[in-house]
């Protein structure tokens, strides 16, 4: 078996040390044959870095490492270009004093590493004088390829002074790249967000966001003929080594690592996680524990809106056009990140409408588990056994054993937030509702202290009645009303050819707590 390329950023290495490498320079090829400025926006640990490797050695005619790929007999390789390939990941952004000296650093490297001489000059004169010299020393125009591009914004969101600075920085620097036209063969920028107030996107005006463009859904990532096709020894070795048989654990896989998608017509894996779970063979978060999205959990939790993680979102393009690290709006914010994808694009309407939903259970899983501890200070290494008691609890009708559980879960938050917080109350059950696969229906995001529910699990169908009330008050009644509620308004007639369909009533009233359960068949 071909090694695996895990954490492997450079096409190169991958290529001379006999790594694993899909093919994807048929769509970097229609790609770099179609135009000039190119921007894509993926999430992080989606093989960008790579990607902006493969297109390094493309422009600088690296012929042999392209044997057997598409490309190799698609693209004329006697055109080699001067390639400026600037990678924010490993450059220091803490102070814009700091940025301005690692960029002028990093320009005057590359003018030595091709012999040209540049002058005493602010940063932004510095790179416009280096590509003009670098087109006119080599004959060829030159190619630009930022990685990365956003990372000196996001590493400062909780630092407002020091994001607006390094802006400022980026908008001149970038603003060079659109006067440099005559100069210039080819740009590709990439990284997580697409920000609004950085000049790339006013000042390239004829800059195209592929972002979302259906010919290049499936650039990063691995589409699912490419997973069957080119980890064939690996399916077999995990299918053996997890004694199951080899459909079952393709469904699995794509259950845990599928579903990204920028088309709403052409799923994705995220590469990073399956690459690791076909070398650890074991269903894990990889993905996830990259990178604990701290500031994502405290905007949702500050705002508490849970709605875009609940249930599908359906917005038109507009919410992808920017994303404002000034006023965050948690929509973009989930997108950009990759805790949202697109599930299904309308095309019938204009502008078009699209779907987003979480993408896979690694996502579900993980940002679920995060957002739960984060509500309830419950510690997250225990999760999961209360998560697996509860179902258990659930599955045979214990609900004194229920109600013990989420009585253990709500003893650890600090007795101001139980004062006078019912939409706090409801926006933690829900997520436990929705952790241990309840189907959330209805008005999911109101305050009114109540939600319907539908959990399936193992043949059985529970269907939930949470009710939340901020003053005290007797519990039996109010489980009696939440049954009743049930039960009048017959949540449960479209359930009834299911095996086995219960009814659960939860009522929260201050640290109080209570649960009902009844056997309707």
């Amino acid at each position: 078996m071909k090694k695996l390329p895990i954490g492997i950023q450079t096409f190169s290495e991958l290529r001379t040390k006999g790594y694993l490498y899909i093919d994807k320079t048929e769509d970097i090829h229609r790609m770099i044959t179609s135009g000039k400025p190119f921007f894509l926006s993926r999430p992080r640990r989606f093989g960008k870095s790579l990607l902006v490797s493969t297109l390094e050695e493309i422009f600088k005619g690296n012929k042999p490492l392209f044997e057997g790929l598409y490309i190799y007999d698609h693209w004329d390789w006697t055109q080699q270009h001067p390639v400026i390939r600037l990678d924010f990941g490993g450059r220091s952004n803490k102070s814009a004093e700091i940025l301005n000296l690692s960029l002028t650093k990093f320009v005057e490297a590359v003018a030595k590493e091709y012999g040209v001489s540049l002058t005493e000059a602010p940063l932004s004169d510095k790179f416009s004088e280096l590509i003009e010299k670098l087109h006119v020393s080599t004959g060829k125009q030159v190619v630009v390829l930022i990685d990365e591009y956003d990372k000196p914004i996001i590493d400062n969101l909780s630092a407002p002074e020091v994001m607006e600075e390094n802006k400022r920085i980026l908008h001149d620097f970038y603003q060079r790249l659109k006067a440099a036209d005559e100069h210039l063969r080819f740009i590709f920028l990439t990284g997580v967000s697409k920000f609004a107030g950085v000049s790339i996107f006013s000042g390239l005006n004829n800059l195209n966001d592929i972002t979302l463009d259906e010919r290049y859904a499936s650039m990063c990532g691995y589409t699912q003929r490419e997973l069957e096709t080119n980890f064939v020894e690996y399916i077999d070795d995990v299918a053996q080594y997890m004694n199951t048989d080899k459909e079952k654990l393709l469904d699995d896989i794509r259950f845990w690592y599928n579903g990204y998608s920028w088309d709403g017509r052409t799923p994705v894996y995220n590469p990073f996680s399956t690459l690791l779970f076909f070398d650890k063979r074991q269903f894990d978060n990889y993905w996830f524990r990259t990178g604990t999205p701290t500031f994502l959990i405290e905007t949702l939790m500050k705002r508490n809106q849970l709605k875009p993680i609940l249930e599908p979102v359906i917005t038109d393009s507009s919410i992808f056009e920017s994303f404002n690290p000034v006023r965050i709006s948690e929509i973009p914010l989930l997108f950009q990140t990759g805790y949202l994808t697109v599930k299904d694009k309308d095309f019938r309407s204009a502008p078009p409408q699209y779907i987003l939903g979480i993408p896979n259970n690694e996502v579900k899983e993980s940002l679920l588990k995060h957002l739960l501890s984060a509500y309830s200070y419950y510690p997250l290494e225990s999760a999961q056994e209360l998560r697996q008691r509860m179902q258990q609890q659930l599955l045979v009708g214990n609900a004194a054993g229920l109600e013990q559980s989420l009585r253990e879960m709500l003893a650890y938050i600090p007795y101001p937030l139980h004062i006078g917080r019912e939409a706090y109350y409801h926006s933690l059950m829900l997520l436990w509702l929705k952790l241990l696969g309840f189907d959330i229906t209805g008005e999911v995001t109101s305050n009114i202290g109540s939600i319907d529910a539908v959990w399936k699990f193992s043949g059985h169908t529970i269907v939930a009645e949470v009710k939340c009330q901020v003053k005290k008050g007797r519990i039996s009644t109010l489980l009696t009303k939440a049954i009743r509620q049930i039960e009048e308004k017959r949540y449960c007639e479209r359930f009834m050819n299911e095996p086995k369909v219960s009814l659960l009533a939860v009522v929260f009233a201050e640290k109080e707590i209570g649960c009902r359960m009844k056997v309707v068949k």
